[in-house]
């Protein structure tokens, strides 16, 4: 914490009237003893009267962080002998790996990422470090167990601060199975998620669009789910994919299993499939990714219908590539043990990015769009860092539902 601009009692009191904003940062206990005496020697604690020595010792504990019983005992050994000095315990101890400052990295990417899972950070901090940034040396090899555990700090905490499904519908369009693609990109999975009623108004909707191989993803964003609005954004969602399509997989909801749609796919030679009864899992990619993706970027407040062009936009420009090219994923292997039963095992030898993903298939050019080059895709995702990609996406999303609240709050 910067202290070197405090020098009276009016500045302490200016100080502490923004006390929620405040954040210690100190690297170690002997810097903040050392400043713990200097501060109680330039404001000559002991002439003080009583208001003057309850904002100091306010001021200490603030900036300290430390609690009120610990700074009352570091004042009294300050009025009896003068200095505040640290009593270091005669056992070694373990040695402390991970700094104040490293602790204080790991919540700042967690704010970026939106708070993914242990492993997903423990990747975004090894590319980080190997893009050249020397500030994630030691996170690049932190254990994801103690990543949890530094999340568990005070440190962590001070820094960091302190979510509609769609019912199924029956209709004679579309096959129903699983899709089965044998290691092929292509076979997306699709469904909606519905940003919330007030007052008996519907929200907009996102529509998620995920591959099942390498779990590229596509999002988009409409007013309403009739023809009227999703045809025209159902275009540009499967034109998002650079790989051909060969299959459109979704649930039972009536907004994709219609007519319209199937004309649509018909015209594109892209297969349509919907779920079996009682099989939940035929759909589990696309639902898993509404949550972990969509909720946890947008929220489950209510959106109205009419800011659906400006998300739409918000997809295609941040969402979009940073959960293809910046975003890593967990990636099943398949095992069977000795009864023949098939396992899905998730190791972290198996976590990287969809692109990355789609770069590891044999020959993936081979299933590229006409007009799209591998070199187009790298160029795009290198055109900036993880961490880079997830501030733009932060501060677009900030620019985004401010612009909602000011309209909500004129209207």
């Amino acid at each position: 914490m910067n202290t070197h601009f405090i020098k009276t009692l009016d500045d302490v009191k200016t100080l502490l009237s923004q006390e929620a904003c405040l954040e210690p940062g100190w690297d170690s206990k002997d810097e903040c003893y050392q400043w713990i005496e200097q501060t109680l020697s330039h404001f000559k604690y002991r002439s003080l009267g009583r208001e003057g020595k309850g904002l100091i010792r306010r001021y200490l504990t603030v900036a300290s962080g430390y609690s009120t019983a610990q700074v009352t005992r570091l004042i009294n050994q300050y009025t009896n002998k003068g200095i505040v000095k640290r009593h270091h315990s005669s056992s070694n101890g373990f040695r402390t790996r991970y700094t104040k400052a490293d602790i204080r990295l790991l919540a700042h990417t967690d704010r970026l990422h939106s708070d993914l899972s242990g492993p997903a950070i423990k990747k975004i901090c090894e590319r980080a470090f190997q893009q050249g940034d020397g500030r994630y040396e030691r996170l690049a090899t932190i254990s994801i167990s103690h990543l949890y555990n530094l999340r568990q700090s005070k440190t962590y905490e001070r820094t960091r601060g302190n979510k509609n499904s769609t019912r199924s519908t029956q209709r004679a369009i579309g096959v129903r199975r699983r899709p089965d693609p044998q290691g092929r990109p292509g076979y997306i999975r699709v469904d909606t998620v519905h940003q919330g009623d007030k007052d008996g108004v519907k929200g907009l909707y996102h529509i998620n669009a995920v591959d099942e191989v390498t779990q590229y993803e596509v999002v988009c964003t409409v007013e309403k789910i009739s023809e009227r609005y999703l045809l025209p954004v159902l275009e540009g969602l499967l034109a998002g994919f650079p790989f051909r399509l060969l299959e459109f997989h979704s649930d039972n909801g009536s907004e994709f299993i219609n007519h319209q749609v199937a004309a649509l796919l018909n015209k594109l030679n892209i297969a349509l499939s919907k779920s079996r009864s009682r099989h939940s899992n035929d759909n589990a990619l696309v639902e898993s990714k509404n949550g972990s993706v969509i909720r946890k970027l947008l929220g489950h407040a209510h959106i109205p219908q009419h800011h659906a062009e400006q998300f739409n936009e918000f997809d295609k420009k941040y969402m979009n590539p940073y959960i293809n090219y910046h975003r890593p994923c967990f990636y099943p292997e398949t095992r069977i043990d000795k009864k023949g039963k098939e396992k899905k095992v998730y190791r972290y030898e198996n976590m990287m990015t969809p692109y990355e993903k789609f770069l590891s298939l044999d020959q993936p050019e081979q299933y590229l769009k006409e007009g799209i080059t591998l070199e187009q895709l790298k160029t795009e995702a290198e055109a900036m860092s993880d961490n880079e990609a997830a501030e733009q996406l932060q501060r677009a999303r900030q620019t985004l539902f401010k612009s909602v609240h000011e309209r909500q709050a004129e209207a």
